[in-house]
């Protein structure tokens, strides 16, 4: 079973004074608009709509926490670096993100979507320092990795592992696919660890019984009588018994 199998919607958070009291271990998730971000929590989550997906930029205004266990939590953040977005909507998320991301205790650390095709923006860059900044662990998801050949996936590994290294070596690194489930275990040993929860390898089931058919004889009568053989003589009735 998925590790975040039972998330499950907690609150939203539009002002620092509602940040939940009882977070022990919590782990954000920060990205671009429409870089896959809500799709990569509901596949962690093994669930289709538990984050909000929407092709609609800045839909997601603010915090968004999803329960794990208790006192443990995914949250959901503004996506970053919308041309379309109101100015007033923008002040909002810089003044609720911000301070959220540099002094939430409870934060253990970044996960950081960037679509595979198209890593490493300036807002991506500029994200990786301002964090690093923290000392907290950074995890990178290049999303949509289902959509580059296995030289593009290369490439793209290479590019953004030079990067992390300039950074710092709190940085991981990983691609992932939301479309083809691939690499969720990988994520999952990463964030498992920061949050404490035990990250349980699933034991491959034990291989079916080998079945073999058995050859019909191509002579019916090599086995010496078949059912034709056997006649009722005068087709007479068996004796009653």
């Amino acid at each position: 079973m998925p590790l975040f199998q039972k998330a499950v919607f907690h609150t939203t958070v539009a002002h620092h004074r509602d940040l939940p009291n009882d977070s022990r271990r919590e782990v954000a998730f920060a990205g671009r608009s429409n870089a896959g971000k809500s799709s990569a929590i509901n596949t962690l989550a093994n669930h289709t709509r538990l984050a909000f997906v929407s092709k609609t930029p800045g839909r997601t205004q603010h915090l968004n926490y999803f329960a794990l266990e208790e006192g443990t939590y995914l949250v959901d953040l503004p996506g970053y670096g919308f041309a379309k977005a109101p100015e007033e909507i923008r002040s909002q998320w810089e003044g609720l993100l911000a301070p959220y991301l540099r002094y939430r205790e409870a934060l253990v650390g970044l996960v950081l979507i960037m679509d595979s095709r198209h890593p490493l923006t300036e807002l991506d860059v500029q994200m990786l320092d301002w964090f690093a900044q923290t000392a907290k662990p950074i995890h990178v998801l290049l999303s949509k990795a289902d959509k580059l050949t296995r030289q593009e996936q290369a490439l793209a590994l290479r590019e953004v592992r030079a990067i992390l290294a300039k950074i710092g070596d709190n940085c991981t690194l990983q691609l992932f696919s939301s479309l083809k489930k691939t690499g969720v275990a990988e994520a999952e040993a990463v964030l498992g660890g920061w949050l404490g929860m035990d990250v349980k390898e699933e034991t491959p089931p034990p291989p079916a019984p080998r079945t073999e058919k058995v050859a019909r004889p191509k002579n019916r009568s090599a086995l010496g009588w078949s059912a034709r053989s056997v006649k009722n003589p005068g087709n007479k009735k068996p004796p009653a018994k």
